[in-house]
């Protein structure tokens, strides 16, 4: 069905806020409404045109009211967080994933103008361990190894999504399993890691990963938007890179360090407030994981423009990230290294 009335949540974060701009300005459209319990960042606030911006909590019922007040008849769900960026209340962020999922869907259910449901989800849902497998299609049953973190967030959300769509099977529903994002100015978990100058991995490792861009990941939630595309996609770029060839690509130095060791430089990076190193993360750097993107071209009908290695080499060219190691300070990176080392 075509859409009208288009709710985006989340639109205070990265790809909420620049859907709400590029939809507010859509002529296909007839109303944007973004909610956040917080506002867009500045430049969307520019941007959006025609949209509108509700301060609202998805955990709230007021939610409900939100959607059959303006009669919202496309719902798209972008407030989910699978790899938080900045570090943060671990007990919030569940809260928003969980809680407000189901809050948010009750309302869908409720509402008979409801007839699309739009879902960010994660390629994190498969896991990642030394049994996966090479390629992971929509068919790949869900990881039995996503016990905690966001990745078992993301897991009990779709569980909800497929509730919801035995209650109501007139809505159409899109569930997109993304891949980690990358761009010149999107802050992510990734853009944060492979900007710091030295970069820890897993000894003895060399997973293979595989990104996104955001302007691809703009793009697909736009097109599920005012499209009717029901079903499960994996939202990925052709290719992989491993992690490091990245990390040369990046200029950046590699400190590997054992397994078990992670946790701890994980913790110490979180307490600076550098990057939120997740248990998830840890786990993807150490075994990689790659997933088919056939159905989302084929069947989606979506072709990324940038592939793995474009999306990130535009990632170090739009930072304008520099090989840290050269004649004058190869010295000070060792003194640092072997700082690092001593500590774990």
């Amino acid at each position: 069905m075509p859409s009208k009335a288009v709710l985006i949540t989340g639109v205070a974060g990265e790809l909420g806020g620049r859907l709400l701009a590029r939809l507010g300005n859509s002529p296909d459209l007839e109303r944007v409404i973004g909610v956040d319990t917080a506002p867009p960042r500045e430049d969307v606030l520019r941007r959006m045109g025609r949209a509108e911006f509700v301060r609202a909590d998805i955990r709230n019922p007021l939610i409900a009211k939100i959607i059959a007040s303006s009669e919202v008849d496309t719902v798209v769900h972008a407030a989910t967080t699978s790899h938080p960026a900045e570090p943060g209340r671990r007990r919030a962020i569940k809260e928003v994933n969980v809680i407000g999922t189901m809050r948010l869907l009750a309302a869908c259910q409720r509402s008979p103008r409801v007839g699309k449901l739009v879902v960010k989800s994660t390629a994190a849902v498969y896991g990642a361990g030394p049994r996966s497998q090479a390629v992971f299609t929509e068919d790949s049953e869900l990881s039995g190894s996503a016990s905690s973190g966001y990745a078992k967030d993301a897991v009990e959300m779709e569980g909800y999504v497929r509730g919801l769509s035995r209650r109501r099977p007139d809505i159409d529903m899109t569930v997109l399993r993304f891949v980690n994002v990358v761009g010149p100015d999107i802050d992510t978990v990734f853009s944060r890691y492979f900007a710091m100058p030295v970069v820890p991995t897993v000894l003895g490792f060399d997973a293979r990963l595989q990104l996104l861009h955001a302007c691809d990941a703009l793009g697909i939630l736009e097109h599920a938007t005012l499209h009717d595309r029901p079903g499960v996609f994996n939202a990925a770029s052709d290719g992989v890179i491993t992690l490091g060839q990245a990390i040369r690509r990046a200029g950046r130095v590699e400190l590997p360090v054992l397994r078990n060791a992670m946790p701890v430089l994980g913790r110490m990076l979180r307490g600076a407030r550098v990057v939120d190193f997740s248990s998830d993360q840890v786990r993807l750097l150490n075994f990689g994981r790659v997933v088919d993107n056939t159905k989302l071209k084929q069947e989606f009908g979506y072709t990324p423009s940038w592939t793995t290695r474009e999306a990130f080499d535009d990632y170090v060219q739009g930072r304008g990230l520099r090989s840290v190691v050269d004649g004058q300070r190869l010295a000070r990176l060792v003194t640092t290294v072997d700082a690092w080392r001593a500590k774990l």
